[in-house]
């Protein structure tokens, strides 16, 4: 699965977009770089009740912003994303690549 299709996927259980969940932990605190990965997965587990696979995906939207490495950019692989910029404004509101 794609980091986009993490994304798209907790859209879709949760309704709530990626940009929408790091407001919440903006408002939250937990943007911060002092707080840990895990302080934010158990926040997502237990208000939202994501797994850990999830909720790591919107960790790193969360402290490090849209941007993900090339690694998988383009790549025939099964976690190929199309851009090194991850859209986090709802899947319905993506333009068409």
């Amino acid at each position: 699965m794609s980091f986009q299709a993490y994304l798209d996927n907790i859209e879709d259980r949760t309704g709530l977009t990626p940009r929408q969940f790091v407001e919440l932990a903006k408002e939250r605190g937990l943007d911060s770089p002092s707080v840990k990965a895990g302080t934010i997965v158990e926040w997502l587990k237990q208000d939202y009740g994501l797994g850990r696979g999830h909720a790591m995906a919107l960790v790193h939207v969360i402290k490090k912003g849209p941007e993900i490495g090339t690694k998988h950019v383009g790549s025939a692989g099964t976690h190929r994303d199309e851009s090194h910029l991850l859209w986090l404004d709802g899947k319905d509101n993506r333009p068409a690549s």
